[in-house]
């Protein structure tokens, strides 16, 4: 049975209420000699392969002052690895019609691989990850060059409405807490930044030790275990454990910020710390949200917003989960004129949500909605490579994509109610709008 055969049969055994034992993805795990954990799915369907390999190297292990460091680092490693050159490294990937990419967030950072399993062609790629892994050179010349181009960037998005509301949004709501750091970035932090930075960045922090693989593909186990060997054996080793991230506040009290911008639209953010990865509430905060503004046009958030006030063309909420408490986010872009108005509606709209909480009818169909389109989520190896590495990284069970729609099913109307009165205030929010002036 194919992966996609087994997402289909997933989907509609929940839906039916049949039996899902058989729909289970075969899931092996292991860890290499170098320390590092794989998890790895067979498929013989496609003849691709996909391996990622992931490190806590996100943003929030920027050291103190120093913020965007982990990001440049992560820019620059494949910029000439090994014996390659930055040139050298394209050249090998077109050969080999590869594709290598780059992901970083709060919690981790890393490269994904893609490409056909026949073994010459898989080479010409795994030699390309491996270098980028264990031997980026941080050419002096590139490096002066990337710094100048991510110092111009980082200008260039400081003129932004969203991004602008982004910054002082995380800034606002986590402090100097690092998931913090990116928002405390700047032109000047990022210029001060050194070659030599980004050396011991990459070597306290892509260690063998603390390396996640994901793999799937058109392998099997034996071959799977010697990838995973060959892209962890050079890795720098640990010398010593991470230091712990410190907890992440409650607010306080309320913060409202307003940033004059000449854009025609206001850009609107309200939101607070959030909710973890594991966390005992998520199913049910996630279950609710998607009813309040995280289900498109069919949320409570739109409802307000767009169709009765025609205020804005959407709205929309999320948690945005990480190792720690990840940001809650209410979000809307309106006219300058409107601006006020549709502040006011989603607070009031999110207030009612935290007083009553959903109705039957409302989780009824938010169940249905989110089991019947479960199968878009795992439909595809790319997809399932993402689960993977979630799974791997924050260590969540092996059966959780199988689980995931099981435990959305088991959640009450009461378990929603009783997860936001208790975690969600909408007294104390950080609010941020940029766009009017507050007077206009």
């Amino acid at each position: 049975m194919s992966i996609r055969d087994r997402a289909l049969l997933l989907a509609l055994s929940l839906c039916c209420g049949m039996p899902v034992a058989e729909a289970a993805l075969p899931i092996e795990t292991w860890r290499t000699a170098a320390g590092a954990r794989v998890l790895f799915v067979a498929t013989r369907d496609l003849p691709i392969v996909d391996v990622s390999v992931e490190f806590p190297a996100g943003s929030s292990r920027d050291p103190a002052g120093r913020a965007g460091l982990a990001r440049l680092t992560l820019q620059l490693m494949r910029a000439g690895a090994g014996a390659m050159s930055e040139s050298e490294i394209s050249d090998r990937l077109a050969d080999a019609g590869a594709v290598l990419s780059a992901s970083a967030e709060l919690d981790r950072a890393g490269y994904a691989l893609r490409s056909l399993s026949a073994p010459e062609t898989l080479e010409l790629g795994l030699t390309v990850l491996e270098a980028v892994l264990a031997a980026p050179g941080f050419d002096s010349a590139v490096f002066e060059r990337e710094r100048a181009r991510a110092v111009s960037s980082l200008r260039e998005s400081l003129t932004r409405p969203g991004a602008i509301a982004e910054r002082e949004f995380s800034g606002r709501v986590y402090g100097v807490h690092p998931y913090g750091a990116a928002a405390g970035s700047s032109p000047e932090s990022i210029a001060a930044l050194s070659r030599s930075d980004l050396v011991e960045f990459h070597r306290r922090h892509y260690v063998a030790e603390r390396a996640v693989l994901a793999i799937i593909g058109d392998l099997s186990r034996a071959e799977a275990q010697r990838m995973a060997d060959r892209l962890t054996t050079r890795l720098p080793r640990a010398r010593g454990a991470l230091d712990p991230l410190p907890a992440v506040p409650r607010l306080a009290q309320p913060v409202e910020t307003h940033i004059a911008h000449p854009a025609s639209q206001a850009h609107l953010r309200i939101g607070a710390p959030g909710m973890r990865r594991g966390d005992p509430d998520y199913y049910a905060l996630w279950l609710g949200n998607h009813i309040l503004g995280g289900s498109g046009l069919n949320s409570r958030l739109s409802a307000e917003l767009r169709e009765k006030r025609g205020l804005a063309y959407s709205a929309y909420s999320y948690f945005a989960p990480y190792a720690l408490e990840g940001p809650f986010v209410l979000g809307a872009q309106t006219q300058r004129s409107q601006a006020a108005e549709a502040l006011a509606a989603m607070r009031a709209t999110l207030k009612k949500f935290v007083d009553e909480g959903p109705t039957e009818a409302e989780l009824e169909a938010a169940k249905q909605n989110v089991v019947g389109g479960f199968v878009l989520r795992v439909d595809s190896n790319a997809k399932i490579l993402e689960y993977l590495a979630l799974i791997g990284f924050y260590d969540l069970p092996l059966d959780y994509i199988e689980r995931f729609p099981r435990e959305i099913e088991k959640v009450s109307l009461r378990q929603v109610r009783d997860a936001f009165r208790r975690r969600i205030d909408p007294a104390r929010m950080v609010t941020v709008v940029v766009g009017p002036a507050p007077d206009s």
